[in-house]
């Protein structure tokens, strides 16, 4: 994820000197996307359902968010994340020509890997999760993923923080701890696409998906607007 503007110069010094046509680069950034939210999902869908609440789950899904967007932040930026990358865009740093294609390929990989966990976990049997209050759970979903694109924000984007070796570690720790903080509160999907798979997945209740698709696409653009607030002078 450090840094989509890093990306972009890859990619535009490829199209320059004829290496790779520009339709072939985005192919490359969308197919990155939906490589890392498919694994992302895999890696829920499968500790959710074998471990089951406890501390395994968050720290394998802490575990793997941070290797892919280190595995990936040099092709496409490693959002995996509509509602990161919605953040990255208000920020100023995703081309608009690259917003929808890169949501559709995160659903997609969210998809494929819902249906390969029902694969390899089929017959065993598991409850649906349901939150215990509505407003406690938009507002976990929320909180949390605003703090996630914050944190993205300023780790992999900011001029202040260029460079750094730590950005993967720092994104993958803020969705490890927002899942043992709310987890039980709203299900800790802070995550569009992630809320499509598990709920393919039966992992949580159909009635839930709207709260993590209003609570999380407000709270990536709303730590885009902070962002930006707080740091005017990097555009």
């Amino acid at each position: 994820m450090h840094t989509l503007p890093t990306a972009e110069r890859g990619a535009s010094a490829s199209a320059a000197d004829g290496s790779w046509p520009r339709e072939r680069l985005g192919m490359r950034r969308y197919a990155q996307e939906l490589i890392g939210t498919f694994f992302l999902v895999l890696t829920i869908g499968c500790t959710d359902i074998a471990a089951g609440p406890g501390v395994i789950p968050p720290l394998a899904i802490g575990a793997i968010l941070m290797v892919m967007v280190y595995a990936g932040g040099h092709i496409s930026g490693a959002h995996y994340n509509p509602a990161v990358t919605l953040g990255v865009f208000i920020r100023g740093k995703c081309p608009a020509a690259d917003v929808v294609p890169y949501m559709a390929a995160q659903v997609f990989g969210a998809v494929a890997a819902a249906l390969l966990v029902m694969f390899f976990k089929t017959g065993q049997a598991h409850s649906p999760f349901v939150a215990q209050s509505t407003a406690a759970a938009l507002a976990a979903e929320f909180f949390f993923t605003f703090a996630l694109v914050y944190v993205v924000l300023n780790t992999a984007t900011a001029k202040a923080t260029q460079g750094n070796s730590y950005f993967g570690l720092a994104i993958g720790f803020t969705v490890m701890a927002g899942a043992f903080a709310v987890g039980d509160v709203s299900g800790g999907a802070f995550n569009p696409a992630v809320a499509a798979g598990v709920t393919l997945m039966g992992l949580v209740s159909p009635t839930m998906l709207w709260i993590y698709l209003t609570a999380d696409f407000l709270g990536g653009m709303a730590a885009a607007l902070v962002f930006k607030s707080l740091n005017p002078g990097d555009s």
